[in-house]
């Protein structure tokens, strides 16, 4: 995919924490913590980023115009910001399932069991 028929300009492949962060927010609006629990359920714990990772690319993505945040609360003195997907970086999103998606079939087509040798 080229910057030019990305989704926001997007060049895949999108790094799997993006990809986790992203699909995180993809249900409704979360604050960092809450995004940090998601991505971890939605990768089966393999995506756990740190504090400090999430904001950076929290701040990233905001740039390219791929999450927006939405409302703010003050909780025990802190500001506590709540993100949302924006269109583009749902179509992001939805683009890179796509590519890993097609990626995955082949593997899965050309395996041993699927063409009828040993396992």
């Amino acid at each position: 995919m080229t910057s030019s028929d990305a989704p926001g300009g997007w060049l895949s492949p999108m790094r799997e924490p993006t990809y986790f962060i992203l699909a995180a927010l993809q249900d409704e609006p979360r604050h960092g913590y809450a995004i940090i629990k998601r991505a971890a359920e939605l990768s089966g714990g393999r995506v756990r980023p740190a504090t400090g990772t999430l904001y950076t690319a929290l701040d990233r993505l905001a740039g390219e115009g791929f999450v927006r945040v939405v409302r703010e609360e003050t909780v025990n003195g802190r500001v506590r910001r709540y993100y949302a997907l924006t269109p583009d970086g749902l179509a992001a999103l939805r683009a890179e399932a796509v590519r890993l998606a097609e990626a995955a079939s082949v593997v899965i087509t050309l395996s041993p069991r699927a063409a009828g040798g040993p396992a």
